[in-house]
């Protein structure tokens, strides 16, 4: 099939739902993944804290360890056509629905029982989710172009990302697990058809010459700029992950909200949707770097006074969700749109994208994993309990909660002002 050209400074919006749309089931997926599942099985399943924190990190783990090896497939994949990586996707995403189904079903019995149940059927959610998300995200990265045009495709896909994460926080309370399983799977399918339907858009011109002369010759690790992003992207995302982790604890202790959650998570999410086109306009006026430095500034801004909130502090956490909903959509569309620049000023846009892509999931695995293998237990030996009002152990939560993720993105923020000397075309703007 011959490829469609489309212009370098505009992406159809049909191109671009069709692109974009799969990033929702999947994202219907990632937000009980590690949202709900670690108050599900400490609450309803009866898992210790400190045995499901373990659990977790380790099945995160080595769901991550996998990854890189899963981006090699998917160059593999894509070198044969992309009709072969489309099968792959549609196969992952059979054993995505099945396995997310049986996670909130765990039997009943001992705690081992239990825990067993979780660490199969999250591995295999998570293996399969990992195989769909590197083969959609290289995608779109094969395409590559201007700072522009790669804020706009992340930004579908990221938009995508929101109405899927805005439909998991509102579903399961509305229809229950079983039908939002049942939803996961039509969707899937949904997307996967649009998908094929971009599989003839030919790549876009870089802005630049690569720096290197043989494409996709080289490791990942051995591209500078790379590994820049890569520290920076992990350190914003424990950032993130911590509170994404800790929220329902949060608001059910801390906050003794527990009724607000839904609202919470959809005027959050319903605000970073709002802000994704802000975003992409601002990189088109400060560049793809700076853009994303503000948007971490922002998020600051509004996260600094959570620590301090307590009982009856619902609504103003709510007015905090919006503020740093909005600071989000910049996390969501520009660091991939840096990663995009990356891999083709690497000449690894065609050949290798998927080993930058394998890592760079790997590294979002990592944030989890540490976010949830971490401050649990260290939660637990501070003497937080789940249910329980212990003043110690309710005031751990809050610096858990919104002290350390402010810490580690004002880091983030100084690594990525660092690199960008060494980079100094992440500052472009078209």
């Amino acid at each position: 099939m011959t490829p469609s050209p489309v212009s370098a400074d505009a992406l159809p919006w049909r191109t671009g739902l069709a692109y974009g749309a799969l990033a929702a089931p999947l994202a219907f997926v990632s937000l009980p993944l590690y949202v709900t599942l670690p108050h599900h099985y400490a609450t309803v399943a009866g898992a210790p804290l400190a045995a499901l924190g373990g659990v977790l990190l380790a099945v995160r783990a080595l769901d991550a360890l996998v990854d890189p090896a899963l981006g090699r497939w998917a160059d593999h994949l894509f070198g044969r056509g992309p009709s072969r990586a489309w099968r792959a996707a549609a196969a992952a995403s059979v054993v995505l629905a099945a396995a997310f189904a049986a996670l909130w079903h765990p039997p009943q019995g001992a705690t081992p029982t239990v825990l067993g149940w979780l660490a199969a059927s999250l591995l295999l959610a998570t293996l399969a989710y990992s195989t769909a998300s590197i083969l959609h995200q290289a995608w779109g990265t094969r395409w590559g172009g201007s700072p522009g045009w790669r804020a706009r495709v992340s930004a579908w896909r990221e938009g995508a990302t929101l109405a899927g994460v805005l439909l998991a926080s509102a579903l399961p309370a509305w229809l229950g697990l079983d039908l939002t399983s049942a939803v996961l799977a039509l969707g899937l399918l949904a997307a996967l058809a649009g998908l094929r339907g971009v599989s003839a858009l030919e790549p876009q011109a870089p802005v630049a010459p690569p720096e290197r002369t043989r494409p996709g010759s080289g490791s990942p690790w051995s591209d500078r700029g790379f590994r820049q992003l890569l520290a920076v992207f992990m350190i914003n995302g424990v950032a993130s992950a911590i509170p994404a982790t800790l929220l329902p604890f949060f608001v059910a202790d801390r906050l003794q909200a527990s009724a607000l959650q839904p609202a919470l998570l959809l005027a959050y999410f319903g605000a970073a949707a709002l802000g994704l086109p802000l975003w992409v306009r601002a990189v088109r006026r400060w560049g793809l770097s700076p853009a994303w430095r503000t948007g971490m500034a922002a998020s600051v801004a509004a996260f600094a006074l959570t620590p301090f909130l307590g009982a009856g502090d619902g609504l103003v956490f709510l007015v905090i969700c919006v503020a740093s909903g909005l600071a989000l959509g910049a996390d969501l569309a520009l660091p991939g749109a840096l990663l995009t620049g990356v891999i083709h000023q690497a000449g690894a846009g065609q050949q290798a994208a998927g080993r930058y892509l394998g890592w760079w999931t790997c590294a979002t695995k990592l944030n989890l994993a540490l976010a949830a293998g971490l401050t649990l237990p260290l939660l637990a030996a501070a003497g937080y309990q789940p249910g329980q009002s212990d003043p110690a152990g309710l005031q751990a939560l809050a610096w858990a909660y919104g002290g350390l993720p402010l810490l580690l993105k004002l880091a983030a923020l100084a690594a990525l002002w660092r690199a960008e000397h060494h980079h100094p075309h992440w500052r472009d703007a078209t």
